[in-house]
Order: C-alpha cells, then sequence, then structure tokens
C-alpha cells in the first residue's frame, strides 16, 4: 500500500486570481517565553487544494456541511490529458473509468480544463466528484457556466490537486473538507491510496 500526497501547501499555495492569499502569524512562541507555539491563519476557502461545495454557485445549493462524506472518500479514477475535456474525451474517461469499477469520482491530472459539453456528460452519467490540478475546474477567465452544470447535479469539485507523477489509474481517495457550516467551500488535506 502506497499513500500519495495530492494536497497543496496551504501558506504557499495557488490562489484563484483576485482571491486573497493565506496568512499566517505567530502569537505565542516558546522560544520569546510563552508557554506553547500558537499559531492563527486566515485564508479563502478556495485558495490551494479544496472542494466547491453547489452552495458557491447556486444560491439554494448545499453547503459544505450538508454534503454527505461518502462524496470525498471512496474508489476514484485517476485519468491523465492536456489541454479542453471535449466530450467525447469525457466519455473515453468515463469508460476506463467504468471497466476498474471507479466511474462515481473522476480525477484530471494535467493541465487540464473541463469544458461545457464534457460537463454535461459527467453530469448525465451520474459523477459525484470531479477533481483537477487547476484552481478552477472550468474555463479560468469564465468558470461560471461548467460550475453550473456540475453543481447542480450536486457533484462535487475538487480544485487545485497535485497529480504530477500519479499515473492513470483506481486509486482510494480522501478528501473530506474541514467541516465550516454555511460555506460554500472548504480546503482539504486530499490523498489516495494505492493498493
Amino acid at each position: 500500500m502506497r499513500i500519495i500526497d495530492i494536497s497543496q501547501e496551504v501558506l504557499s499555495c495557488n490562489v484563484f486570481p483576485g482571491d486573497e492569499s493565506p496568512k499566517a502569524e505567530q502569537v505565542l512562541s516558546v522560544e520569546k517565553g510563552d508557554v506553547c507555539n500558537l499559531s492563527v491563519f486566515s485564508m479563502c476557502a478556495h485558495n490551494g487544494t479544496h472542494i466547491d461545495a453547489p452552495f458557491h454557485f447556486l444560491k439554494d445549493g448545499k453547503t459544505v456541511d450538508k454534503m454527505p462524506l461518502d462524496v470525498f472518500v471512496g474508489d476514484c479514477y485517476v485519468a491523465r490529458h492536456e489541454g479542453d475535456v471535449t466530450a467525447e474525451d469525457a466519455r473515453e474517461i468515463l469508460k476506463k473509468a467504468k471497466s476498474v469499477g471507479a466511474d462515481e469520482k473522476i480525477l484530471i491530472g494535467g493541465k487540464a480544463t473541463v469544458t461545457f459539453a464534457a460537463a454535461e456528460v459527467f453530469a448525465k452519467a451520474g459523477v459525484k466528484l470531479i477533481g483537477n490540478e487547476s484552481q478552477t475546474v472550468g474555463p479560468e477567465d469564465a468558470p461560471m457556466a461548467v460550475h453550473l452544470v456540475l453543481l447542480a447535479k450536486e457533484i462535487v469539485l475538487l480544485e487545485g490537486l497535485v497529480l504530477s507523477g500519479v499515473s492513470e489509474g483506481k486509486y482510494f481517495l480522501s478528501a473530506a473538507p474541514l467541516n465550516f457550516a454555511g460555506f460554500d467551500g472548504a480546503p482539504c488535506r486530499a490523498y489516495l491510496i494505492e493498493r
């Protein structure tokens, strides 16, 4: 068994253009005579490796705390792709994932952008989670349409992954988000288990 960390380090993570970067401060220090070391931090819920809940784009969508944990944990399929993921690419990815019994959670490694047509294919197929390496699943300059198609079907988006060096195939995924009540997204420590 091998555990593969697919998360970005939080304080140096990638940030979607326009979002605030994480900030940290050490408020207590043993070296300065305090009883312990104590740090505080602040960050956007969509910095680094994070999930998007339906509420991110939908007024009445589920928030992070209302999403069932089984969406974030279980067998997944890692596909490799460069460029736009077309409808045909999505069908091919799903075919490979289904052949190994891991078609509910799809992670796409590489510099890949899920197109609107691909999002429709994934949504109709009953996928529960789509993940990728970019800070957004859809096109960075216009992510809304892709998000709406997927989030309207309560498909969780797992963005900002680190999948370099991860081969195509079936893995066990753990990517449970922090339990923020009422939030549209949350950071998570995502990892794969290769059996």
